[in-house]
């Protein structure tokens, strides 16, 4: 596989060869189009390949560490293969929108002295030289990791080697840390404008606490904004390991950070206090059920909807969350304020998951309906339902959810025989039963509880 390698020449001319496919571990991500974006994308996939380097504390694999010796580690080491090409594609891709002539001296003048987010803005720019020194550092780590692979299958010891060979290559180089702290520096301002208002009003001044986690919530979010692109995009998704491997980090650091609070808060009567309690309870909560659950495993599976499945549950779980608690954190200050007139796409997800939960409710009461009365009437009844439901409201599960739905549904529609068929009622009614406890549990809906209406069969009788 040929390695994407950024050289530049005194005069910042550049070539290089990109490959529109990686390899099987699928890590083609798009580059963004900006020079800002670049810059920002490769500090966030620096960061991630840092992490996942650590992958001690989290290695989405479900086993023992007996096992952990004896297993084939190859995924792992295409994983940071592919990381580093795309990190090689963005340097190149920011290093041929540089300026080809050296700014004037009035234009350094003004670099120096400039405002605080304008120097900020410019002190994060790569420069020629920077890039170029980056390229060298990519271009060994590549070709070096090309060589380990061709060696596969690999365990526990090469890896270990690896990532601390890595992982101190890459840290040699100041120019990774700047990426590293520009993408932080810019996720720590990725709030919502309406957001930001709030949190400038007089009231909110002396909320020292608050002024403190606010950037670290934006940061996780921005890394998280990275997933939900590539998921609407249809992208590869293995790679978000990497990005999840950087958020597990920063959700420790900033779990830290709000026990450290709460034990030296004054007044645990406090509204503060109880909303960044339950926020600490509810993350930790999350981070359970994404790393412990969802992520456990993700290396070694193959198949892309399998992989997709959960990627995408994992997602939703950290976004929604931390969406929710933001919200919150709001309405201390502004109690009239509406979710989504801080997020937009809160109240898309909100009415989605509404009508699916009251779907669900209605379908499971036909099912066990039918269940006890599998009459025609009943059964035509509820295959009516279902079959709305394929076309309807199903496209708002979770994409874990759906082949399993899908299934039963098949099932239920071709089995004629009363004999057979309650059964299968029976445990899909089960099945309505989880299902609609895991939607009822949405983020979105934590302040809606479920109104049970009143449900009559007297049209199916």
């Amino acid at each position: 596989m040929e390695a994407v390698i950024t050289q530049f020449s005194a005069n910042n001319t550049a070539q290089t060869t990109a490959p529109d496919d990686f390899d099987d571990a699928g890590i083609l991500v798009s580059p963004a189009s900006a020079p800002s974006d670049a810059v920002f994308e490769l500090g966030l996939w620096l960061s991630g390949l840092e992490s996942f380097l650590n992958i001690r504390n989290h290695s989405f694999t479900d086993e023992s560490r007996s096992n952990a010796a004896t297993r084939d580690w190859t995924k792992e080491f295409r994983l940071t293969h592919s990381t580093l090409l795309l990190c090689s594609k963005l340097n190149f891709q920011h290093g041929k929108d540089l300026p080809k002539n050296k700014p004037s001296p009035d234009e350094d003048v003004e670099r120096d002295s400039g405002d605080a987010s304008g120097s900020s803005r410019r002190e994060s720019a790569l420069t020629a030289e920077d890039t170029y020194k980056l390229s060298v550092v990519l271009k060994d780590a590549i070709l070096l990791n090309e060589g380990l692979l061709r060696a596969s299958p690999l365990r526990l010891g090469e890896w270990t080697a690896w990532s601390a060979f890595l992982s101190e290559r890459l840290k040699s180089s100041d120019v990774f840390e700047r990426l590293i702290k520009t993408a932080e520096k810019s996720g720590e301002e990725f709030l919502p404008e309406h957001l930001r208002e709030v949190f400038t009003k007089p009231s909110f001044a002396e909320q020292s606490d608050l002024q403190t986690l606010l950037p670290h919530y934006a940061k996780i979010l921005k890394w998280l904004s990275v997933v939900g692109r590539m998921l609407e995009k249809d992208e590869p998704l293995k790679p978000t390991l990497l990005i999840f491997a950087r958020v597990y980090e920063q959700i420790q650091e900033m779990l830290g950070i709000i026990n450290n609070r709460l034990l030296h808060f004054t007044n645990q009567e406090n509204a503060l206090f109880a909303s960044i309690d339950a926020a600490a309870y509810t993350t930790s909560i999350e981070l359970k059920k994404v790393y412990n659950q969802e992520l456990t495993g993700v290396v070694g599976i193959r198949p892309a909807p399998s992989v997709h499945a959960k990627i995408e549950t994992s997602y939703a779980l950290l976004n929604d969350s931390f969406q929710q608690t933001l919200i919150s954190f709001a309405q201390l200050f502004e109690p009239s304020i509406e979710p989504h007139a801080i997020f937009p796409s809160f109240q898309i997800k909100y009415e989605r998951s509404k009508v699916l939960r009251q779907d669900l409710w209605n379908i499971l009461q036909t099912v066990k309906y039918a269940e006890q009365n599998p009459r025609q009437s009943a059964v035509i009844e509820l295959n009516k339902q279902l079959t709305s439901f394929l076309i309807g409201s199903m496209h708002y599960l979770f994409y874990k959810d759906k082949e399993t739905v899908e299934r039963f549904v098949e099932e239920i529609l071709v089995t004629a025989n009363k004999k057979d068929l309650v059964p299968i009622l029976h445990r899909f009614s089960a099945y309505l039963e989880t299902l609609f406890g895991q939607v009822n549990m949405r983020a979105v809906l934590a302040n809606h509880p479920f109104q049970t209406k009143e449900y009559s069969n007297e049209r199916i009788s």
